[in-house]
C-alpha cells in the first residue's frame, strides 16, 4: 500500500498559533513575576483606556467636551473614576489641577513613613504589642487608613455605647504621636457591626457617629491640632470589614491621613 497522501500546510498554521500562544503565556508569567503591583496596575490601565465625557449634559466639542486618553500622553493615572455611587471625577488631567507624578511619589513616601513608624512600636513592650493587636493599616486613593477595631477579648467601647475603654485612650495617644510626622488633614469614620435581629429603630447610625466623635475629642485632648480634622462620619453597619456583618471585627473606627493632593481633590 502506498503512504499517506499530502495533507497540506494547515498543521503548520495551527502549530504556529500554539507556539505564539505559549510565548505570550510565558511572557505574561515573566511580567507577573518581574513587576510590582503598581506597575501591573499601570499596564492594565494602558490596555483599558477610558474616555470621560463632559460632566455637564448637553455635549460639547472634542470628545463630548471631556478629556481624552491623550490628555496625559497616555500615561496611566491613579484613581477609580466617577460612578453613580462616587460621583467625583477622579481621573482629571494635570492641566485641570491634578497631582503630578512627583507630588504623588512624595505623598506616598510621607504616608509610608507614618505607616512604618506605627509598625515600629511592635516588640517595644507588651503594652505596645497589646495596642497594635487592635490596629491595621492600608493605603488607599484617599490616603493612609488606620483602623482601630474591637477584639473578642477587649473591645474599644462599652457594649452598644460610645463610652471608651481605657485602651482607647492609649490608642489615641499613639495616633497623635504617629500622625505628628505629617501635616496632612485627618478624617474619622465610625463603623459598627450589624445586629443579628431586626430592630424597630436602627441604632447603628447614631452609635457609629457617636464613636467617631468620641475619638475626635480624645485625639484633641491628646494633643492633635484641631484644624487638621477634616470630617467626622458615621457609616452604621453599611461597610462591614468581614463577610459576616454581625462579627465583632466590624466594630471599628478608622482614621484616614488624607493626601494633600489626591485623585479626588486637594485638602
Amino acid at each position: 500500500m502506498g503512504g499517506g497522501g499530502h495533507h497540506g500546510g494547515a498543521w503548520k498554521v495551527a502549530y504556529a498559533d500554539f507556539v505564539t500562544a505559549m510565548m505570550a503565556f510565558f511572557l505574561l508569567m515573566w511580567l507577573l513575576n518581574a513587576t510590582t503591583e503598581k506597575q501591573r496596575k499601570g499596564i492594565a490601565d494602558y490596555f483599558n483606556p477610558m474616555i470621560p465625557i463632559n460632566r455637564v449634559s448637553g455635549g460639547g466639542d472634542g470628545v463630548f467636551g471631556g478629556t481624552s486618553v491623550m490628555s496625559e500622553e497616555t500615561l496611566a493615572q491613579n484613581g477609580v473614576g466617577a460612578s453613580a455611587s462616587d460621583p467625583v471625577q477622579s481621573t482629571r488631567s494635570r492641566a485641570e489641577g491634578g497631582p503630578t507624578n512627583a507630588e504623588i511619589a512624595a505623598e506616598e513616601a510621607i504616608l509610608r513613613e507614618v505607616e512604618r513608624h506605627l509598625s515600629a512600636y511592635s516588640g517595644e513592650s507588651m503594652v505596645s504589642d497589646r495596642l497594635l493587636r487592635h490596629v491595621v493599616t492600608r493605603l488607599s486613593d484617599e490616603g493612609l487608613v488606620i483602623e482601630l477595631f474591637d477584639t473578642k477579648e477587649e473591645p474599644l467601647f462599652d457594649p452598644d455605647t460610645a463610652s471608651p475603654r481605657p485602651i482607647l485612650y492609649d490608642l489615641a495617644a499613639l495616633l497623635v504621636d504617629v500622625t505628628a510626622l505629617a501635616t496632612n488633614r485627618i478624617a474619622l469614620s465610625g463603623h459598627v457591626r450589624a445586629y443579628p435581629i431586626t430592630l424597630r429603630t436602627d441604632p447603628t447610625w447614631d452609635l457609629s457617629t457617636a464613636r467617631a466623635q468620641t475619638l475626635r475629642e480624645m485625639l484633641g485632648n491628646a494633643g492633635l491640632d484641631p484644624p487638621r480634622m477634616q470630617r467626622v462620619t458615621g457609616f452604621g453597619d453599611r461597610r462591614p470589614a468581614t463577610t459576616d456583618p454581625t462579627a465583632i471585627r466590624n466594630n471599628r473606627v478608622e482614621l484616614t491621613l488624607l493626601r494633600r493632593k489626591s485623585a479626588i481633590g486637594s485638602f
